[in-house]
């Protein structure tokens, strides 16, 4: 299976740019998006369903414009749950999932710690999704969570490891990544990838994307009864519909 996700920071800016077109040629079995900023009903589902993915499922944040996830299949899933039934993060809708039967996908978008209380919301965030699927891969060990985590994990991922004080590069955070990965997660670019400035993120300042300045906070996290499942990992930079790129894994099933 085919697994690709991305942060579109804004689906409707990305399909003007041409993320449909590019999304064919991908041709990926599911695509995850995080920061969809839309509600369902300012998209013309119909553009999808063209492309190959007639199973789409949008959760969209109670504040429109923001935040929201979105998974887009081309084979119906047998089972798709809309958030984590923790309130504290749904009304922001940050996650959605999808079971088939050998395999659960999750698109999720962890905060930002843009200021003070933001990132408090988010170290509350990280807690709480850990437990919350520490507790679902029991039911669910298959399981594959994809998205925007918002934190470089190594030195390695980040263009300058000597910032300091800055969020998604704070030792908490990375000691939270760390610890997320420990529970038992599979960072699946990284077990394939070992070499340095490899980046899904650049900021639009000071020409960063060019000169290929990033940070990697976009993961692929797959849970280790499908280590050896994992055949192939890899960013994807030549698509340019964001601020980020796609990152895509495939996984046997």
């Amino acid at each position: 299976m085919k697994i690709i996700s991305y942060n579109v920071n804004g689906i409707r800016a990305a399909i003007k740019k041409g993320f449909i077109e590019w999304l064919q040629q991908a041709n990926p079995d599911v695509i995850c998006l995080q920061e969809i900023k839309a509600q369902k009903e300012q998209l013309d589902l119909e553009i999808f369903e063209q492309a190959g993915y007639k199973y789409n499922y949008w959760y969209s944040a109670q504040k429109k414009g923001y935040s929201g996830v979105a998974i887009l299949c081309k084979q119906e899933p047998k089972k798709v749950v809309y958030g984590t039934g923790i309130e504290t993060m749904d009304f922001e809708g940050r996650n959605v999932r999808v079971d088939f039967d050998n395999i659960s996908i999750m698109s999720m978008y962890l905060p930002s710690g843009t200021n003070d209380a933001r990132l408090s919301f988010k170290f509350q965030y990280m807690d709480e999704i850990k437990e919350y699927l520490t507790e679902l891969r029991n039911e669910l060990p298959n399981l594959v969570v994809c998205g925007d985590y918002n934190i470089c994990h190594e030195e390695i991922d980040i263009h300058n490891p000597k910032m300091k004080g800055v969020s998604g590069f704070l030792p908490e955070e990375r000691a939270w990544i760390g610890s997320f990965i420990n529970s038992g997660f599979i960072d699946s670019f990284r077990h394939l990838n070992k070499e340095p400035h490899h980046y899904s993120w650049w900021s639009y300042r000071a020409n960063a994307r060019n000169n290929n300045k990033g940070w990697r906070i976009d993961y692929n996290m797959v849970s280790e009864p499908l280590k050896e499942n994992i055949t192939r990992a890899t960013i994807l930079p030549e698509a340019k519909h964001s601020d980020h790129c796609p990152i895509l894994v495939e996984v046997e099933v």
